[in-house]
């Protein structure tokens, strides 16, 4: 099982982005799915997550700008990230939680990892 993202990129202040994720392999089940971040010197941080249900929780600093999606059917989860600042350079992770088999223990899954810079 892999997870695999793409989007990002250098973005002016204001600009947008759009962070994808699939997983790939076969699994059982996606259980919930999230976007994480470290900034340069600083611990990695929860952005956002969705739950199998499609409900989503936010950071405070991302609420009302960052967006997360996910698509059951593709395997993918999405962060659409509008009016972005310099604050919010950093690389981007996806993290799943998965179940490979029915009767597997949930393990949870890192992508590689997708830099975002913004510049003023």
């Amino acid at each position: 099982v892999q997870l695999q993202a793409s989007g990002g990129g250098l973005v002016q202040f204001g600009g947008s982005l759009r962070l994808s994720c699939a997983v790939a392999g076969n699994i059982f089940s996606i259980d919930d799915e999230a976007w994480y971040r470290q900034a340069p010197g600083k611990q990695r941080e929860l952005v956002a997550r969705v739950d199998a249900g499609g409900t989503a929780t936010y950071a405070d600093s991302v609420k009302g700008r960052f967006t997360i999606s996910r698509d059951n059917a593709k395997k993918m989860v999405t962060l659409q990230m509008n009016s972005l600042q310099p604050e919010d350079t950093a690389v981007y992770y996806c993290n799943a939680e998965i179940k490979r088999h029915r009767f597997a223990a949930r393990a949870s899954y890192w992508g590689q990892g997708t830099l975002v810079t913004v510049s003023s």
